[in-house]
């Protein structure tokens, strides 16, 4: 009797046993892999500008973690073309989705509800209904630059390495963002001028905002004015509108005259080469946004998204600022650039955000 209890019991025993291993063994249920969408603003994928800056960010953050990324180009820029787009994305699986620029405002504030088991990373915006009322919801990430920070650098930089003449500024449309570099980077101009010996002018004829960021004749015609006129700097934020003054400046630097541009958002030197490697863009006012995107996505895989917050990339956290690399620029003028930026970073210099007074 005993003989046979004992067998049942290490026959029930080698059951658990094997039950036990099939259990641990098991696989754990795979955790759903991140899809990152895009909607792409006023302008193509490949803007040299804000659009590009955005989805290069996103890429990086795709190549480096493996993950599934795409971009949707709306038919308009209308909130209902906006809409439509993330909803496509979010349809397609896309439940982390990034938006350049103001005019998505309106549409993120609806999407965020709307699609709450998605995240929105909202760029240069922040979410309100249509009464600038804004609400910035938990599953959304408001971002912002500090661009009259970055303009401020730009226009010493220029200065410095130009000395003495005529600059201009055109910009797109006449919104926060493209102001907040205009007067930034007077502001850096003046600061050269009264600080760094130099004498750089720039009248009001010459600061220009054209109304939109897709028309490209119409930059390329009033840069020509203004190269025309004896600028010999045009400081352009202003989309495809600075694509055509781009184009000036390189039809006039490959007849032999002088033409230069300084790029915005991104790092434009390549946009600006017409003969070998040599370039119009004597550096660029840069916003950091392919770093502004990557982190977001970053964040998110790290179950650290900033959900429902507004933050604020500038000279501090190296949100803003020139390139490294400026093959225009002599190695003197960056070193000097760093030594103002540095003064930046610790507070000696503060460039006011607001219009304020210039030069003359």
């Amino acid at each position: 009797m005993k003989s046979k209890i004992s067998i049942v019991l290490i026959g029930i025993l080698l059951v658990l046993a094997v039950a036990g291993c099939a259990k641990k063994e098991a696989p754990a249920p795979a955790k759903p892999s991140l899809k990152v969408g895009m909607v792409t603003d006023a302008g193509t994928i490949d803007d040299k500008s804000f659009n590009q800056g955005t989805w290069e960010g996103v890429l990086k953050a795709g190549t480096e973690f493996k993950l599934d990324t795409k971009y949707l180009k709306p038919s308009g820029t209308t909130e209902a073309d906006y809409l439509k787009e993330i909803g496509n994305l979010y349809d397609a699986g896309y439940k982390f989705v990034v938006t350049p620029g103001f005019k998505f405002e309106t549409s993120i504030f609806q999407a965020q509800s709307k699609y709450a088991d998605a995240k929105f990373v909202l760029i240069d915006g922040s979410p309100h209904a249509g009464d600038y009322k804004t609400m910035v919801g938990p599953n959304t990430v408001s971002i912002f630059f500090a661009e009259h920070e970055s303009g401020f650098v730009a226009g010493v930089a220029a200065a410095l390495q130009i000395k003495t003449g005529s600059f201009g500024f055109i910009g797109g449309m006449e919104i926060p963002p493209v102001q907040k570099f205009n007067w930034g980077f007077q502001r850096g101009v003046d600061y050269a001028n009264k600080n760094l010996g130099t004498k750089i002018t720039m009248k009001p004829e010459n600061v220009i905002y054209q109304g939109s960021f897709d028309n490209v004749a119409a930059g390329q015609q009033i840069a020509a004015s203004m190269y025309d006129k004896g600028v010999s700097v045009i400081f352009a934020a202003a989309g495809g509108v600075g694509v055509g003054a781009i184009n000036e400046a390189k039809a006039r630097a490959t007849a032999g005259k002088t033409a230069w541009i300084v790029g915005v958002d991104v790092d434009q030197y390549a946009e600006g080469i017409y003969s070998g490697d040599k370039s119009i863009i004597l550096t660029s006012a840069m916003k950091r946004i392919d770093v502004a995107a990557y982190d977001m996505i970053k964040a998110e895989l790290n179950g650290a998204f900033p959900g429902g917050k507004t933050l604020i990339f500038d000279a501090k956290n190296n949100g803003v600022g020139i390139p490294a690399k400026n093959p225009n620029l002599s190695p003197e003028v960056q070193a000097k650039v760093a030594e103002v930026f540095k003064l930046m970073q610790n507070g000696t210099i503060t460039v006011p955000a607001d219009q304020g007074s210039f030069i003359k």
